[in-house]
């Protein structure tokens, strides 16, 4: 913000050009002239505060600095007031402001750390200063679509934001699979200014014409460039233009869905909010080796220890799935299904009865493994580990929400072994045991597809891994 005069130095332990040095001595010799001022204190502390929740930006960009209260975000009253929040979370601190900004974003952050509000509140912000839906434009369809990978997370997210639009007098549909798709397309001809949505049932609506995007989008992201921002941020906006904005957020990044991201965003700023990947320090993970003909024994065994709190089973295909809810039906535990093969009425039932415990129980596959917030659950069991880190992160994270702390199990045998590297990293990476059978493993050494050396390393080799 204050940039100091280069002063000419060469020498050892100087970088050509800049004398680090005599910046330092100039920077306290600015702070001790503060000292007699009446808010001496206060300066020194912003001054010297570590910015923890964002890179600083480079010279020329126009990056506003994270909120620290729900008053600097100048969302208006009629949203501070449906927030109720006490405080903005680190995600919600770094990524409204930018929202606010028009800013593309990509934001990721550990589970349970409140990314919905984080990208909800700058659209509806962005919907509010737009013209109000009415007989004029109801047909050319809605400002803002909102997409989830599973019908669950679209209706929670519906949820959240119905509680923010409600004051704003902005109307929210939901369209996910399993329900009349005439009835959701007469709800979005009827008029509304935001779509939360499944992709597949998204696109069935614009293929059979019963719903149109003209004020947002045609035919997906490729088709999107009439409102972009300019690439070079130099470039002075047009104050009377509302540009394209797109935020993506996710627990996770791997690589290949960061490269589509940046494809369809334009000069997005990354917030991450702790490590990608990596789940919060609140959840206990705890590794289980096992054979297959064990983990049903296995898994009374933890459900016997549950009491009256509540868990998650977590399986990989709808078959194994019945399967143990009928195991664990047969044995007196109050067990609900949640997958893929169930009708939408079905699932909602399911969910609705975990949710209220009048089931302690919940087998499910990944359907339930993404951005779902079930208050209070206390154990998640992998049943089933599945076939990448990224599908464990997310499961997991179905415990340890909003600062309480969760346990995590996983049943893991030797037909896992794709996993191991990166579940072995994981592990030391959060400071859980790591079982001998595991550390051990030669899968657990080497990434799957990297180069494998002939003999076994030793303690002075350098192993190279692509």
């Amino acid at each position: 913000m204050n940039p100091h005069d280069a002063r000419p130095l060469f020498g050892r332990g100087l970088r050509a050009g800049i004398d680090r040095r005599g910046q330092k001595n100039d920077i306290w010799h600015e702070i001790r002239n503060k000292e007699g001022t009446e808010d001496a204190a206060a300066q020194r502390k912003k001054d010297l505060a570590p910015d923890i929740y964002m890179s600083r930006p480079s010279l020329g960009s126009r990056i506003p600095r994270p909120m620290t209260s729900w008053e600097e975000s100048n969302l208006g009253n009629e949203l501070l007031r449906a927030a109720g929040y006490k405080t903005p979370s680190p995600i919600q601190m770094a990524a409204i402001p930018l929202g606010l900004q028009q800013r593309d974003v990509i934001g990721v952050a550990e589970t349970g750390s409140g990314k919905t509000a984080a990208f909800v509140l700058p659209m509806l912000n962005y919907i509010s200063r737009l013209p109000p839906t009415g007989e004029d434009n109801e047909a050319e369809g809605p400002y803002a679509v909102v997409l989830a990978p599973t019908r669950e997370l679209a209706q929670q997210i519906e949820d959240e934001t119905v509680k923010f639009a409600h004051y704003l007098g902005i109307k929210v549909v939901s369209i996910v699979g399993g329900q009349c798709i005439e009835e959701q397309g007469l709800r979005i001809r009827q008029g509304c200014e935001a779509v939360i949505a499944t992709p597949g049932r998204l696109l069935d609506c614009l293929e059979r014409r019963y719903a149109v995007l003209n004020q947002l989008l045609v035919y997906w992201m490729q088709c999107l460039s009439s409102n972009m921002k300019p690439e070079n941020e130099d470039v002075e906006l047009d104050d009377e233009k509302i540009y394209r904005t797109t935020y993506m957020f996710s627990a996770t990044m791997p690589p290949a869905v960061e490269r589509l991201s940046r494809k369809y965003l334009r000069n997005p700023i990354v917030v991450n909010n702790g490590t990608a990947g990596k789940a919060t320090d609140l959840i206990t993970q705890r590794v289980m080796m096992t054979k297959e003909n064990d983990k049903m024994d296995k898994l009374g065994r933890l459900l016997d220890e549950l009491g009256d709190r509540s868990a998650i089973v977590f399986v990989n295909t709808k078959k194994v799935a019945d399967n143990v809810a009928k195991n664990l039906d047969r044995c007196g535990y109050r067990v609900t299904t949640l997958h893929g093969g169930k009708s939408q009425d079905q699932r909602e039932i399911s969910l609705e009865g975990f949710r209220t415990k009048r089931y302690n129980v919940l087998v499910t596959t990944d359907v339930a493994g993404r951005g779902i917030d079930i208050p209070d659950v206390a154990h998640v069991i992998n049943y089933d580990m599945p076939g990448n880190i990224e599908a464990y992160t997310h499961r997991i994270g179905r415990t340890g929400r909003a600062g309480k702390t969760g346990l995590a199990t996983i049943f893991l045998t030797m037909h896992d072994t794709d996993v191991f590297y990166d579940l072995n990293q994981m592990l030391i990476q959060n400071n859980s045991p790591v079982p001998p059978e595991l550390a051990r493993h030669e899968a657990s050494k080497f990434k799957p597809g990297g180069l494998v050396p002939d003999r076994p390393p030793r303690r002075n080799d350098t192993v190279f891994a692509y």
